[in-house]
């Protein structure tokens, strides 16, 4: 039996696509913030593309995997923000939609196969305004950065058992 530790949060998307870069930009507010809101020994940040192998590699292990990315709504309120939690070995089907071609809920599959999931998976969606080529984040979503910061820095000091 493998045995558990460290918390990994894990940025998922593409920097260079507008709103897509949402969770780069929630992971590097988080690095910034970490100086002055200290968070529990071995939690580790990273950012990803959201290549499901990618994903496994970067959650593997963990004891809590705190992932955020961008998504798609049909209708759509760009900034808003969708939690979504792992329970049983499989994920709540959202009402947004990843933005990238393979999906949060095919790395969760693919994990569960393998016996590489997380503990305890939580998911931040936020929905997007613009996926344009560029950078910046459109307002919406800019605005939901920093209530997203908090949210994931009191997700990680929750599931450290601190």
């Amino acid at each position: 039996m493998r045995t558990r530790t460290g918390i990994a949060v894990i940025g998922v998307g593409n920097e260079f696509r507008r709103d897509d870069g949402v969770g780069w930009a929630v992971v590097a507010r988080l690095k910034e913030r970490a100086a002055d809101h200290p968070l529990p020994a071995g939690t580790v940040f990273a950012t990803c593309d959201g290549d499901p192998g990618r994903l496994i590699g970067l959650w593997e292990g963990a004891r809590l995997a705190v992932v955020v990315d961008a998504a798609h709504a049909h209708p759509g309120t760009p900034g808003r923000v969708h939690r979504l939690e792992l329970d049983a070995g499989h994920i709540a089907p959202p009402s947004a939609t990843s933005s990238h071609g393979l999906g949060l809920g095919e790395a969760v599959e693919l994990a569960r196969v393998l016996g590489l999931l997380p503990e305890h998976l939580v998911v931040y969606a936020v929905e997007g305004a613009d996926s344009d080529f560029g950078t910046g984040l459109s307002a919406a979503v800019a605005a939901a950065v920093e209530p997203l910061v908090t949210a994931v820095e009191d997700e990680i000091t929750a599931g450290s058992g601190t």
